[in-house]
């Protein structure tokens, strides 16, 4: 375990009340709202049962604004009730006068969810989200929040890596510690870190370009890895930036992401990490029948890519049978839509088939992986994307910082 870090075994919190930060962000049938997959929620059952003697006040997120899946958090509370024999309450606020009623209503034993931390503005905004910790634990929801509380747990790994109020603000103003998940996958990922096998291959995709493009300037620059294999909107951006014609489509969607700026970066990092960066030769796309179509990079068809093609899959195939320490962060494709998450799915079973230590993020990757039965071959399914693949690339995570300066007395 990281020095400095509090867990729940260095505290009593018989009694108090315990806002405890979670992370049960799902997938989502995009028609129902229904949660696809609901192994994130079922993982925090047993730390649940260690807090039976305490009041748990449950804060969580479900996606962020401007997405389809950006809503509240009732049916994932319901999940969760169904799991903890009723013993879970749901509540539409997050730190106004109705949360606190309800959290001043709890017994011990009892867990109430509020809504979607993402809800409140000030978890989101890029000015504060900027702002050191000490400084955002003075927003409206931390001091607010914190006030109804005596305690803080941080168990959501997965957004860790995130310098928002719900994640570094109360460790400042609250005693903490990090819980059970959390612990669990600093210990398993230090020793992925700290091995010392080559080459080591990331693989990586998704939507979140940033966070791909984070992690491909700093596992090149440290050395952390030997190859990055792009898909997803990163891998749109970059071949932007070599100069390939993606199609008014594909542009679109980087344009709409807010990410246009980034090819510039792009064309940087591929001047300066010549060799390293593998991008997609060939991608898939819906055909007007409905089906999957391919193309290869030259000459593709105005349409949205909704996945890497078969040339692409075996190219990074071989990357990844080659290599002795294999890192995955998101979809390679939209493996929603059926038919589209084979570039996914092969990135996958290639980790299962190979003899490197595999590791993936979590999140969709999980998902796939565990439609496809592949779970078993993978070493380690980490319990975030953006975060696992962050550590492992030797980034400072602020959710972790946060917790080594946080308060560790508690009455």
């Amino acid at each position: 375990m990281a020095a400095g870090l509090h867990t729940l075994d260095d505290f009593d919190l018989r009694g108090k009340k315990v806002l405890f930060r979670a992370d049960i962000n799902s997938p989502l049938d995009p028609v129902s709202g229904g949660i696809l997959d609901t192994s994130r929620i079922k993982g925090y059952v047993k730390t649940l049962e260690r807090l039976k003697d305490s009041k748990v006040v449950l804060i969580a997120h479900q996606s962020r604004p401007g997405k389809g899946d950006f809503t509240t958090l009732r049916r994932h509370s319901e999940v969760l009730n169904s799991l903890v024999k009723g013993r879970v309450s749901y509540v539409d606020d997050v730190f106004g006068s109705c949360a606190k009623k309800e959290i001043d209503r709890l017994s011990a034993g009892e867990v109430l969810v509020l809504e979607n931390v993402r809800f409140c503005s000030e978890e989101t905004s890029k000015m504060i989200c900027k702002k050191p910790p000490i400084e955002q634990a003075k927003t409206h929801l931390v001091r607010r929040l914190s006030s109804y509380v005596d305690f803080y747990v941080n168990d959501a790994f997965a957004v860790s890596h995130r310098a928002q109020p719900s994640v570094v603000g109360f460790p400042m103003v609250l005693p903490s510690c990090i819980g059970p998940s959390m612990e669990r996958e600093i210990t398993a990922l230090t020793k992925v870190l700290h091995s010392k096998e080559t080459p080591r291959v990331f693989a990586l995709g998704g939507a979140k370009a940033d966070d791909s493009f984070l992690i491909t300037k700093n596992v090149l620059s440290k050395g952390v890895a030997d190859k990055v294999l792009l898909s997803g909107v990163a891998a749109l951006i970059f071949l932007m930036a070599s100069g390939k014609d993606v199609g008014s489509a594909n542009r679109e969607v980087v344009k709409d992401l807010g990410y246009k700026e980034l090819v510039s970066e792009a064309g940087e990092l591929l001047n300066r990490f010549k060799g390293q960066i593998l991008l997609p030769v060939d991608l898939a796309f819906e055909e007007a029948g409905g089906g999957r179509g391919e193309s290869g990079i030259d000459g593709f068809p105005d349409q949205k890519a909704l996945d890497i093609g078969a040339e692409t899959m075996k190219a990074f195939s071989t990357a990844i049978k080659g290599a002795r320490v294999v890192i995955a962060k998101g979809p390679a494709g939209v493996f929603e839509i059926n038919g589209f998450g084979q570039g996914t799915e092969s990135i996958l079973k290639s980790m299962g088939d190979s003899k490197a230590l595999s590791v993936i993020g979590g999140g969709h990757l999980t998902t796939v992986a565990k439609r496809a039965g592949l779970r078993d071959k993978i070493s380690h399914i980490g319990s975030g994307g953006g975060a696992t693949v962050s550590f492992l690339s030797d980034q400072p995570l602020p959710g972790i910082e946060a917790m080594k300066m946080a308060g560790g007395d508690v009455a």
